[in-house]
């Protein structure tokens, strides 16, 4: 406990309730998650870049994606892996935590700005598909991947320092197994409200801006899939944005529920559960979203099998 006075100048994770057993169990089930998410993660990097049956902007997308989720991951769950295996609570420094939630947050405004750039893509490759090489041409595409990644730094700069401005004085004890800032803020004897609503308005620009484009996108595209006449054609449209489509559902319904509310100090267990869908489930469900519902990219994994084998 801190006193009346002086910021915490550390912060004590209390991870997982439960039993050291419970705990060790958490820890090989978030393990084969984590190991999971990294190996399939990198398979589509390397056969994205590897196949030039893939060299188009949809799996180029793809491929920030699947780093991006690795990023994502490896920021939070070797630390609470770290905690699972220890007994009692974990230490993180103040630069430490704040290092870990600045890249947390700019590594999922990243992800939005790019999910929602991989439905216009979609979008244009069912509905404008005379015009798709030349609207999403090679220049095009490396742009959008360079605007997605230094708009979601940038953007999260402001909200990080925001947040650390407070005096930690409450406690030091965060009941997360990461460093979050709706946790954070519980602890500050200062008036959050504001900055609360700052950073809710934030959220809603971020997250609702770029699910708008998906929301058109995807409209246009169901609309123009159901006036296919053949059903084999509509099948092969569906499955172009299925996968996509699915990514959209689990990654956007956690995070509106997690960061679209004027109020951030919401209950931890809401908080905890809601960050392992984004933290461990999405990253972990990707590679299997996009390759088992994507024929192309299940016959690169073929072939670049049997070439290994």
């Amino acid at each position: 406990m801190m006193g009346n006075r002086s910021s915490a100048t550390e912060f004590c994770l209390l991870g997982f309730p439960g039993s050291q057993e419970l705990h060790h169990l958490l820890f090989a089930i978030f393990f084969f998650f984590y190991s999971v998410t990294l190996m399939g993660n990198t398979i589509i990097i390397v056969i994205v870049c590897v196949d030039k049956r893939l060299h188009s902007p949809m799996y180029f997308f793809l491929g920030h994606l699947s780093a991006l989720e690795i990023l994502v991951t490896s920021i939070i769950i070797p630390v609470m892996l770290w905690g699972l295996l220890l007994p009692g609570m974990q230490t993180l420094s103040l630069t430490a935590c704040v290092a870990q939630l600045f890249l947390y947050l700019a590594a999922g405004t990243t992800e939005f700005v790019l999910v929602g750039a991989m439905a216009v893509d979609r979008y244009v490759a069912v509905c404008n598909p005379l015009r798709y090489n030349i609207i999403m041409n090679s220049h095009t595409c490396i742009w959008v991947v360079i605007v997605s990644w230094v708009f979601g730094f940038l953007s999260e700069i402001w909200p990080v320092y925001a947040t650390f401005q407070f005096t930690f004085c409450k406690s030091n004890l965060l009941d997360h197994y990461y460093c979050d800032r709706g946790q954070l803020l519980k602890l500050s004897c200062d008036d959050t409200l504001f900055t609360e609503f700052v950073l809710f308005l934030m959220a809603v620009v971020i997250i609702i801006g770029s699910l708008a484009p998906t929301v058109v996108s995807y409209t246009y595209i169901i609309s123009t899939i159901l006036k296919i006449p053949s059903a084999s054609g509509q099948r092969k449209a569906f499955s172009t944005c299925a996968s996509h489509f699915t990514f959209v559902v689990i990654g956007y319904g956690s995070c509106l529920f997690l960061y679209v509310k004027p109020k951030q100090t919401q209950a931890a267990e809401y908080n905890k559960i809601a960050s392992l869908m984004i933290s461990v489930l999405t990253p972990f469900l990707n590679p299997f979203v996009f390759t088992l519902r994507n024929d192309k990219v299940k016959e690169a994994l073929r072939d670049s099998m049997k070439r290994c084998c």
